[in-house]
């Protein structure tokens, strides 16, 4: 098969929907299928050559206002080249907006079908824009109707899957979580890292994996991390990632003078990455925005048991104690270290080992290949009437594509409208 995947963030931008789409782009590969991969520009170690051959990049603005997404801009000749000789099976969009938008248009000029998979809660990111409040609304609509433009939807977990059918998408859902390489984060080398960071081997390490923002429940994660640093003299807290509220995290360390055993490792990936989970303990999370738990469950393949509360994408992953901890998402700051010492003083601590391990294995990258390849042909069986007509009729195929721009439009723009009439009407009243 020939798939093309349409997304707005990608390697070597570091993030979760970057990962998720090189993961299974590698994937289908190896399985024996042609990927192209449209993607932005963006800055940082270039990919290895095979890797970057099957990248069509576009050129964008980085970072917009902060956040992980690039804006896209004009220019399309080397895209439309491009597509044309890959003559792709199916088009799969990661995003509802800019690059996605141009994957549904290319999908009805082409005439094959187009899944989209809904990786974020798009209203947890409005933070980034001018009228945040305004624009909540927008981004929970914005991807309901995208979705309903589209032939198949696929969400990362059950918990995302139920919110945008009571959202209003009624496109076939299908839940697939992204899979994960459990052989390498079982097999990677702690002790490497903690050589590399000068972390005694001896040490209690409680870990983090994750963008340092607002929307990650950091406060009140650094919170209940230096209560619990407090409580346990051996313990330290080794975090891998960065982003723009580090200052904020480092500050509540600092104000309950535990800031000597917090270890800022910044970015990393690969096999790095992969040892870095090794040379923790436990794993803790706290973010209430993902629609995947995927950290979490990398960290299980890595044999770590994880505190977390309980939250969409994330008790999927964790069965409260089993594999770890699931407070409830209420819980407090002295609840949430409360656990992660009964955590890390769990004796034995083999049982939890054990359970997140077998729990990592339902996330294989292999077994999230498979299912998505299958739904991809699912899609492909339904929509075959519908392109026939398309192929055999030039009025059907033009009637499609001025409806499409139609519904763009007019969703788009009803969901702006609705979001700040409504605002103005409420602040009125």
């Amino acid at each position: 098969m020939k798939i093309c995947m349409m997304t707005n963030t990608y390697l070597p931008h570091i993030g979760g929907v970057a990962r998720s789409v090189s993961t299974f782009a590698e994937e289908f590969v190896r399985q024996g299928h042609e990927v192209l991969v449209v993607a932005p520009e963006f800055d940082g170690k270039p990919l290895p050559a095979k890797a970057e051959a099957m990248v069509v990049r576009v050129p964008s603005l980085r970072n917009f206002n902060g956040s992980d997404f690039s804006v896209r801009l004009p220019g399309g000749a080397a895209l439309s080249e491009r597509l044309e000789a890959f003559q792709a099976d199916i088009i799969h969009a990661h995003h509802p907006f800019l690059l996605g938008d141009t994957a549904l248009r290319i999908a009805m000029n082409k005439n094959v079908p187009i899944v989209f998979t809904h990786h974020t809660r798009y209203e947890d990111y409005t933070h980034y824009v001018p009228f945040s409040d305004t624009l909540k609304e927008v981004a929970i609509q914005v991807p309901t109707h995208f979705g309903n433009l589209c032939d198949g939807v696929i969400a990362p977990s059950e918990s995302l899957a139920r919110t945008i059918r009571r959202r209003g998408v009624t496109t076939p859902i299908k839940v697939i979580p992204t899979g994960i390489d459990v052989q390498a984060f079982a097999t990677a080398e702690g002790s490497r890292f903690r050589k590399r960071i000068g972390l005694a081997e001896n040490a209690l390490v409680i870990g983090h994996v994750g963008r340092l923002a607002l929307e990650k429940n950091l406060g009140f994660l650094a919170e209940g991390v230096a209560l619990a640093l407090q409580a346990e003299p051996r313990a330290r807290f080794l975090v891998v990632g960065d982003g723009p509220a580090r200052e904020e995290f480092k500050a509540v360390f600092e104000k309950h003078g535990v800031a000597d055993r917090l270890l800022l490792a910044g970015k990393r990936t690969g096999r790095v990455l992969r040892d870095a989970y090794r040379a923790m303990d436990i794993f803790v999370f706290a973010s209430k925005s993902e629609t995947q738990g995927m950290v979490v469950a990398e960290a299980m393949a890595a044999g770590l048991p994880v505190v977390a509360l309980n939250a969409s994408g994330v008790r999927e992953v964790v069965d409260d104690g089993e594999n770890g901890f699931l407070l409830r998402g209420n819980a407090s700051v002295a609840e949430f270290a409360e656990a992660i010492g009964r955590l890390l003083g769990a004796r034995p601590r083999a049982p939890f080992i054990k359970a997140a391990q077998a729990t990592a294995r339902q996330f294989s990258r292999e077994k999230a290949a498979e299912k998505t390849l299958a739904f991809y042909d699912e899609t492909r069986r339904a929509t075959r009437a519908r392109r026939l007509l398309h192929h055999l009729s030039p009025w059907s195929a033009l009637l499609q594509r001025v409806g499409l721009e139609w519904d763009l439009l007019s969703s788009r723009t009803q969901t702006v409208a609705a979001a700040v009439f409504g605002e103005n009407e409420e602040k009125a009243s």
